[in-house]
């Protein structure tokens, strides 16, 4: 699909509007989005869609939670979901987390800017662990690999 934005609105206080995008936004997205609020609140507007919604990972929902994040209230959503509860259709910059989510990412056109920032699939890296502490271990590596991510954000979206 492809979704209409309309111009960025410039001025003091106005936040970058960020959207994080995966395949199912259960995991990596989630994560994206709860750093960027915990971290960035007072300069980033966050959001995160899935190609498809698989639910939210219970394991992603643990380790942030370890981390001080709460995001046990969001939940798992499609982008047209997300656009059709949204009022202002703009991002200012869309991060696809995964790649499949890059490979399937509808087109954004107007000022957002388009960021492929791929992160391992924790789910798919815990498969075969024996026990739920080997099984946590790839969701923390990357809930920090995302943190470091999310704190470079404003930086790197200097002109």
């Amino acid at each position: 699909p492809v979704i209409l934005l309309p111009p960025q609105v410039g001025g003091c206080g106005v936040k970058t509007r960020v959207l994080f995008l995966c395949t199912g936004n259960s995991c990596r997205s989630q994560m994206a989005e709860g750093w960027a609020r915990h971290l960035q609140a007072d300069v980033l507007e966050a959001a995160s869609a899935g190609i498809e919604a698989h639910g939210l990972n219970p394991l992603a929902v643990a380790v942030m939670a370890e981390a001080g994040v709460d995001i046990s209230s969001h939940r798992s959503q499609t982008l047209d979901q997300l656009v059709n509860q949204m009022t202002d259709l703009h991002f200012d910059l869309v991060v696809t987390v995964c790649d499949n989510a890059a490979q399937n990412c509808p087109v954004f056109p107007g000022r957002a800017r388009m960021l492929h920032q791929p992160f391992d699939d924790p789910p798919r890296l815990a498969a075969d662990a024996a026990t739920e502490e080997e099984a946590l271990a790839p969701y923390r590596r990357v809930r920090d690999e995302i943190r470091v991510f999310v704190e470079t954000l404003p930086e790197s979206l200097a002109p």
